[in-house]
């Protein structure tokens, strides 16, 4: 710091405001130290920092398995993007054991870190219920949580979605219309199931049974060839876009064609389903949206700053070529 301070022409301690984002430094100031910085390569010790101000500026991110998939990825990556941008770092825990214990452990885990607030990537009631019972200690938002933990909640509007869905394929002449459900436990998949029936029941239309997957293709395809036989089933909606992809596979071993003979539309909009062939009309989520709002939101509570308000983010129906009118 004292080379920063020498090569910038300024005090020692204005090396240390900038470094703290102190807001009384000009413009012209900190532009010098940070040129400075750069010139010489300087990084601020993190731990020594921590020692002076008590603070880490960490904030942890407590995911289950299933932070393998999509959404989950994409809310991490933008939370870290986000957190760097607020001067933050960010520390990731996954649990692999949702028990009392599993779930208690990932949580001293990160406060062993000197975390000043968490983000819960745990879409599952039990694991949310057994987190909004501990004692925590720090502030924690949760994504796509259940109305336990509304005040905490980031979310996007999974029912509006999968409304949106299904409506889409009513509006075409689909009159069966099936859908695969991914596990119950999960608020989305839950969330989408009442959409997609809250919307049948709006037409006057049949419900048939929901199907069950697990957000794999393979479930996908092991639901689809339950019913992609039936000449009457003209329209799925599947509740991500790897189970679409089964349902594609079980119709093309059917011989049905998409969308000549069945419509699918999936939920996600993962990179890969514009290479779906045909590509796969689904359901969008800003996941990155919803990580840059829980660091946002928890960046004003540690902070002592105004929190935005909470608002679900709507999802939107992306038309591609695996929807047509029904014959």
């Amino acid at each position: 710091m004292r080379d920063v301070a020498q090569l910038a022409g300024v005090s020692h301690q204005t090396v240390s405001r900038v470094i703290n984002a102190h807001p009384s430094i000009r413009d012209s100031t900190r532009q010098r130290v940070l040129d400075a910085m750069e010139q010489l390569r300087y990084r601020p010790n993190a731990a020594a920092r921590a020692l002076v101000t008590a603070r880490s500026r960490t904030i942890g991110v407590l995911s289950t398995s299933a932070a393998a998939l999509y959404g989950p990825v994409s809310s991490i990556n933008a939370i870290q993007g986000q957190g760097r941008e607020a001067g933050y770092y960010v520390a990731v825990t996954q649990l692999s054991d949702l028990s009392d214990e599993g779930i208690a452990a990932g949580i001293d885990h990160l406060l062993s870190q000197a975390v000043e607030g968490i983000i819960v990537i745990a879409p599952q009631d039990a694991v949310l219920r057994r987190v909004a019972a501990a004692a925590i200690g720090v502030p924690y938002v949760t994504l796509q949580g259940g109305a336990q933990v509304v005040t905490r909640e980031l979310t996007v509007d999974q029912e509006a979605g999968a409304r949106a869905a299904t409506r889409h394929l009513i509006d075409l002449g689909h009159r069966r219309i099936v859908h695969v459900a991914g596990p119950l436990e999960w608020f989305e998949a839950q969330a989408r199931v009442d959409g997609y029936l809250g919307e049948l029941h709006s037409a006057g239309l049949p419900e048939p049974p929901v199907q069950r997957g697990d957000w794999s293709a393979e479930s996908g395809y092991r639901a689809a060839m339950e019913f992609v036989g039936d000449p009457d089933v003209t329209a799925v909606f599947a509740s991500n876009d790897q189970m679409a992809l089964g349902v594609y596979h079980a119709a093309h071993e059917r011989g049905r064609r998409i969308p000549d003979d069945l419509s699918v539309v999936g939920f996600d909009d993962i990179p890969e389903a514009a290479h779906f062939w045909p590509p796969l009309t689904t359901v969008l989520q800003d996941f990155t949206e919803l990580g840059r709002r829980s660091v946002e939101r928890l960046v004003a509570e540690i902070e002592g700053g105004e929190e935005p308000v909470p608002a679900s983010i709507l999802p939107e129906l992306v038309v591609r070529g695996s929807t047509a009118l029904a014959h």
